[in-house]
């Protein structure tokens, strides 16, 4: 029988990264954390992490184990809360992907704390590729993400689809076009989003049309790149949900990539607790609304 310490232990060093700050948020001493996860590993019959000298590696048995082990634990904090007559505080864990307006997600949680809903609330930001990781691993409960055809490992919620389309500032000679050809910006300043999951795909729209332009920054965070773009420091290709006063968004031709954005869930909670969540409730809503 798996003893429920034995999870706690495991679960610890999944949200720590590490022996060392696992044991210490748990108050136990290192050599009693280790000994511990060696029991579970023994008695599951399968190595949970792959262990260097830099860093904890979660293994695909410790990544299956995971889901169930937040289940079991989610069940324990109920049955106690049951017991002494007490409601838990509903939490969420919600992953967003770095590519998603952060000021869409501010206005969200304004909304939710407007109401009489009750959720202790932490976002966790990453790249698509992060945030799936953490869905496998339990370490969040949802993730506002890239939704693909391949992700039927987690069920999904799709809310919407949009398109890429150029930002430049509102006094440009060719703001006042619906739709820009890439030669028509040969002779332009750029800003590049490193973090762009069609970075690729936009560098050879442009290089095929023979435009190689001058690149004023490069950076990894959507304000300060809007920001930069407002002032007139260059321009850059985002996601349509994008938006800043003096910025203007026409589409760049010939470039019809698109993105459908959607929740992804852990497998560690139920479809009665993703329903229950004000704030995944509140996402939902606002998308069913502009539908």
């Amino acid at each position: 029988m798996i003893d429920r310490y034995l999870l706690r232990y495991f679960l610890a060093v999944i949200d720590c990264g590490s022996f060392s700050k696992a044991a210490k948020q748990l108050n136990v001493a290192q050599p009693t954390l280790s000994v511990g996860i060696g029991k579970l590993e023994r008695l599951l019959g399968a190595s949970l992490f792959q262990r260097t000298s830099k860093r904890v590696h979660i293994t695909d048995a410790g990544s299956r184990l995971a889901a169930h082990a937040r289940r079991i634990e989610n069940e324990f904090n109920l049955a106690e809360a049951a017991v002494v007559d007490m409601r838990p505080a509903r939490a969420l864990r919600l992953g967003v992907i770095s590519t998603y307006p952060m000021s869409e997600i501010a206005d969200t949680i304004k909304a939710v704390k407007r109401s009489a809903a009750v959720e202790r609330l932490e976002i966790i930001p990453g790249n698509e590729r992060e945030l799936l990781q953490r869905l496998s691993r339990g370490q969040v409960d949802a993730a506002l993400t890239i939704v693909r055809h391949d992700s039927d490992r987690f069920t999904a919620d799709p809310l919407f689809t949009e398109h890429y389309a150029l930002a430049i500032p509102r006094g440009h000679p060719l703001a006042d076009r619906a739709t820009i050809a890439a030669e028509d910006l040969s002779d332009n300043t750029m800003i590049v989003r490193r973090h762009c999951e069609v970075l690729a795909e936009t560098s050879r729209h442009f290089t095929e049309r023979g435009v190689r332009p001058f690149f004023a920054f490069r950076g990894t965070n959507d304000e300060q790149i809007l920001a930069l773009v407002q002032a007139g420091l260059g321009i850059t290709v985002m996601p349509a949900s994008y938006s800043m006063k003096g910025v203007v968004r026409p589409r760049l031709a010939g470039f019809n990539l698109q993105r459908q954005i959607g929740i992804l869930y852990a497998g560690h909670a139920d479809h009665f607790q993703h329903a229950a969540s004000p704030m995944l409730e509140a996402i939902r809503s606002r998308y069913s609304r502009a539908k």
